[in-house]
């Protein structure tokens, strides 16, 4: 990746230094979300109350900060999906964990999957490189990168389910696979979000990341999609077991 890093005006040197500042603050922040998880309850209620309120303020300065004016109408139209978006990354997490039996391993397969289609992605695509996935909105992702991610998520969503004790099932497998090409389209719905309010993150917040946004996209659409073949299929009192249980 280093001929679109110099072709932007980006040094290998400070490539490597986001490389590390990325590392670090997943190192920290991926161990929370997993403890808020499974403490469950108020806490967790309050951690995502909390994401979805940054998510919602970071999404009110793309607005703001647009480089051509929007119309009002057009404001208010942003500013109504903004609160769809955030509060969709409030409800969906609240929802599958709210289920007492299988809620924490809901939440654990959902980490898992979109986590390990970040990471398998990223490798796979610096690794094999190959056509572009949609370059007119992100221009470093590949179709090779896509692929690896969504074949690393299918692995990490089994470990998940295999340590939780359920039973491996050819629909968990055709699930997992899903839910990571719906993370991916959730990383580019964000990238083109930006692209149109013209900025490269949604705020400086997280070290190397940007901001909360820019982590959360592909969790945010892949959640609510897991949320609602949850409740489709074991309603609103258990769908993580509507999630996992085929």
């Amino acid at each position: 990746m280093g001929g679109p890093d110099r072709a932007i005006g980006v040094s290998p040197d400070h490539g490597r230094s986001n490389l590390a500042l990325r590392v670090i603050s997943s190192a920290l922040l991926a161990p929370l979300t997993i403890l808020v998880a499974w403490i469950g309850g108020l806490p967790f209620v309050a951690f995502w109350t909390i994401a979805a309120s940054i998510v919602l303020w970071e999404w009110t300065g793309l607005i703001k900060g647009a480089r051509a004016p929007e119309t009002f109408g057009a404001f208010a139209g942003w500013m109504v999906a903004g609160l769809i978006y955030a509060g969709a990354l409030l409800l969906a997490p609240i929802l599958l964990r709210r289920d007492p039996t299988l809620g924490f391993s809901a939440m654990l397969f959902l980490f898992a999957i979109v986590w390990a289609t970040d990471i398998a992605a990223y490798f796979a695509g610096r690794t094999i490189g190959g056509p572009k996935l949609m370059p007119a909105v992100s221009p470093k992702k590949t179709w090779s990168g896509a692929i690896g991610g969504a074949l690393g998520a299918v692995v990490a969503g089994l470990i998940v389910v295999k340590c939780a004790g359920l039973g491996v099932t050819p629909a968990l497998v055709i699930l997992a696979f899903m839910l990571s090409v719906v993370a991916q389209a959730g990383d580019l719905i964000e990238s083109a979000i930006k692209r149109h309010f013209g900025a490269k993150d949604s705020s400086a917040l997280i070290p190397g990341h940007g901001g909360l946004m820019d982590r959360l996209d592909g969790f945010l659409t892949a959640a609510a999609a897991a949320v609602m073949v949850g409740l489709a299929r074991g309603g609103l009192e258990a769908p993580a077991r509507g999630l996992l249980i085929w």
